[in-house]
């Protein structure tokens, strides 16, 4: 009798522990698994880029108004947050992390265009920085342009056409 409650309480032990382990599972974790889309990842980043701009927009007129919503204003700027950090987390831990190879050559026109990519990314994450930082719509115009940019670099011809 007491071996088959432990065998139930181990039982619903790893039950547990997996449904907890699953919950905390992120995608493309850093594991080569080979499932990757690339256009999802441009079109999240356009996304948030959009939310942030909307947010910075609603924080602006709602500052503007007689009797200012603090608590509106408060929720626009935690939204704005949020999908900055979603941004650089596309562009550290997805395209920096796992997309974008090294070039040991460092005399090939893989390796300038290599280094092209990356910095591309790191102005994306300077610009994502900056508006977080206020509500300079440049900086989401900024981070338009370089991830247009970004683009036309990453799917040149034969380097990532998924």
């Amino acid at each position: 009798m007491r071996n088959a409650i432990r065998k139930k309480t181990a039982m619903l032990g790893i039950l547990v522990l997996v449904i907890v382990c699953a919950s905390m599972v992120y995608s493309h974790c850093q594991i080569p698994c080979g499932i990757y889309n690339d256009p999802a990842r441009f079109d999240m980043i356009a996304e948030h880029t959009t939310t942030i701009e909307k947010s910075m927009k609603q924080i602006t007129d709602l500052s503007k108004q007689k009797k200012p919503d603090m608590n509106q204003i408060v929720r626009w700027v935690q939204n704005k947050e949020k999908h900055a950090d979603e941004l650089s987390h596309i562009v550290t831990y997805y395209f920096m992390a796992q997309r974008i190879k090294p070039v040991g050559d460092i005399k090939s026109k893989a390796y300038e265009e290599y280094i092209r990519k990356l910095t591309l990314l790191h102005r994306m994450l300077v610009y994502t920085m900056k508006a977080r930082q206020t509500t300079d719509l440049s900086n989401v115009e900024k981070l338009k342009t370089l991830l247009a940019e970004f683009k036309t670099a990453y799917f040149q011809a034969g380097t990532h056409g998924h």
